[in-house]
């Protein structure tokens, strides 16, 4: 098997909640670092979504962590993405858990991941978020036991 482990390190970008409002954003810091994925782990959706009644998953980066602009497809791989830097969209039935990456390849210092809630969420849904950190100019990377 070949080692990952030694080159990743990993940032809380939705710390693992059932959440029925939007997040407030923590501000992921990649200096020293050439390559960041993203990944989504969405549990069954509490409620039936609906282009109304919806989960948005908004991605934005900053080089100063003050002014944050949104994605656009020249900057994420392995997904559309769509107005406002939406990576990914709940608007229709999430019936099993899953999870879902996008690469990061804009080239800024800080990316911050929003759940952005629309219409009525009378019951929550599962959500966490972390960002991979790879590439490093530090090897091996510390353990995050």
């Amino acid at each position: 098997m070949k080692d990952i482990h030694s080159g990743l390190t990993v940032a809380v970008a939705i710390g693992n909640a059932t959440l029925s409002a939007d997040n407030t954003p923590a501000a992921i810091d990649l200096q020293g670092y050439d390559a960041a994925e993203i990944i989504l782990d969405i549990g069954i959706g509490g409620i039936s979504f609906s282009g109304t009644n919806k989960i948005e998953f908004k991605l934005t980066h900053s080089d100063d962590d003050s002014t944050y602009a949104a994605v656009e497809q020249k900057d994420v791989l392995g997904v559309t993405v769509g107005t406002g830097g939406i990576i990914k969209a709940l608007t229709s039935a999430h019936a099993a858990a899953a999870a879902y990456r996008a690469g990061y390849k804009g080239g800024k210092r800080y990316l911050k991941l929003l759940a952005d809630f629309s219409g009525t969420h009378g019951t929550g849904t599962p959500i966490g978020a972390l960002v991979l950190k790879g590439r490093g100019f530090n090897k091996p990377e510390a353990d995050q036991a």
